[in-house]
C-alpha cells in the first residue's frame, strides 16, 4: 500500500478528490482546503493499495496535479484497517504482482546520474574483483557482485527502453559505459600496483583458475545466466521482494567479467581480456533484453487483469465546476 500526499490547485481539488473517492483501492481520505501554501491549493491525503496506484498516478497526472501541485508518495508498511482491507479487496490482483510505473522509473532514474558514489563504487567492486580473479577465489567474487552498483542503470535502461525516454536510455548508457571503462582502467592500475609491491604476478593469471575461469570464457550458458540475472532482477524491482539480492543477480556475470578484462590487459594477456569481455557484452545485453521482456509481459498481463476485473479509474475533467464532495456528485464507479 502507497499513502499519497497531494497538494492540489483549489479549482481542481474537487476533481481530485472525487476521482479518489471513486477509484477502487483507495482509503483514508482527507481533504484539507487552503492548507498548502507551495504551491498553494488543498491538501489532501490517502492510502491507495499497490493494484490500483499505477492508475490512480495516471488519473492524477490527466487533471494536471504534477503540472500544477504536487504528488508524493511513501510505502506504508503496516496498516490496521478494516477499510484497508475492503479496499484491497475492491482492487483488482495482487499487489505483489502490481507494477507502479512511476515508481520504479523514479527510483532507477535516480541512479543513471554519474556521481562520486556510483564512480567510487564500481571501481572498489572491480579492483576487489580483480584481486579475485587472479587468487581465483570465488568469495571475492561474491564481495564484488555485493558492492557493484551497476544494477541502477541497467533497470533504468529497461524502462526507459519500455516507456521511450531517449533522455533516460542516453544517461543509463552514458553511466555504464563511463563507469565501467573508469573502473576497468582503474583495476589495471592497481593491479600494476600490486605487481610492483610483490603481491600478484602475472603468472597467478596464468596459472589454472577452475574455480573463475568461466569468466572469459563465453558460451550459451553465459546468454542463460544473464537471461536468468535480467529476470530475476526485475521481477525483485518491480514487486518489491528480494531487494538485497539483486545487485548479487545482476553482478553475477558483469563486474567480474570487467575486472577479468582489466587484469588481462594490465599483464598484456589480450586472450582473456578479449575473452572477458565478450562475456561482459554477451551478459549486459542479455540482462537488459531479459529485463525489457519481464516488463513488457508484466504490463500486458496485469492489463488483462485490469480488464477482466471491469474496473478502472474514472477519469474526471479538470476544468469541472468546483464543487463540495458529497455522494450525490461522484460520478458512477466504472463497470457499475
Amino acid at each position: 500500500m502507497l499513502h499519497l500526499r497531494i497538494i492540489a490547485p483549489t479549482d481542481r481539488s474537487a476533481a481530485v478528490a472525487d476521482l479518489l473517492a471513486d477509484a477502487p483501492g483507495v482509503t483514508h481520505l482527507a481533504v484539507i482546503p487552503g492548507a498548502a501554501r507551495r504551491p498553494a491549493g488543498d491538501y489532501i491525503t490517502c492510502d491507495v493499495v499497490r493494484e490500483s496506484a499505477d492508475q490512480v498516478l495516471q488519473a492524477l497526472q490527466e487533471l494536471g496535479v504534477e503540472a500544477h501541485g504536487g504528488i508524493s508518495a511513501d510505502d506504508v508498511e503496516l496498516t490496521l484497517s478494516k477499510a484497508a482491507d475492503r479496499a484491497a479487496e475492491d482492487a483488482p490482483g495482487y499487489g505483489e504482482d502490481a507494477v507502479v510505473w512511476d515508481e520504479i522509473a523514479a527510483k532507477t532514474g535516480e541512479q543513471t546520474v554519474l556521481t562520486g558514489t556510483f564512480l567510487v563504487l564500481i571501481m572498489v567492486a572491480t579492483m576487489i574483483a580483480g584481486v579475485g580473479v587472479l587468487l581465483d577465489q570465488p568469495i571475492l567474487i561474491v564481495g564484488a557482485m555485493v558492492v557493484g552498483p551497476e544494477f541502477g542503470p541497467l533497470a533504468a535502461l529497461c524502462i526507459a527502453l519500455l516507456r521511450r525516454q531517449p533522455h533516460v536510455i542516453g544517461r543509463s548508457v552514458k553511466a555504464l559505459a563511463v563507469g565501467f571503462l573508469i573502473a576497468m582502467a582503474v583495476t589495471a592500475l592497481s593491479t600494476w600496483g600490486l605487481t610492483a609491491a610483490g603481491l600478484v604476478s602475472r603468472d597467478m593469471l596464468l596459472a589454472d583458475r577452475p574455480l573463475t575461469d568461466f569468466i572469459w570464457r563465453p558460451d550459451a550458458l553465459s546468454w542463460v545466466v544473464g537471461i536468468l540475472a535480467g529476470i530475476a532482477g526485475m521481477l525483485s524491482l518491480t514487486s518489491k521482494k528480494s531487494g538485497s539480492l539483486v545487485g548479487v543477480l545482476i553482478s553475477v556475470t558483469t563486474v567480474p567479467a570487467a575486472a577479468n578484462v582489466a587484469v588481462g590487459a594490465a599483464y598484456g594477456v589480450w586472450h582473456e581480456a578479449a575473452g572477458s569481455a565478450l562475456q561482459l557484452v554477451i551478459n549486459l545485453t542479455a540482462i537488459v533484453l531479459a529485463g525489457l521482456l519481464t516488463l513488457i509481459v508484466q504490463r500486458y498481463w496485469w492489463r488483462r487483469v485490469e480488464r477482466r476485473a471491469g474496473g478502472s479509474v474514472p477519469r474526471q475533467r479538470a476544468d469541472r465546476e468546483p464543487a463540495r464532495v458529497n455522494a450525490s456528485r461522484r460520478p458512477p464507479r466504472a463497470g457499475g
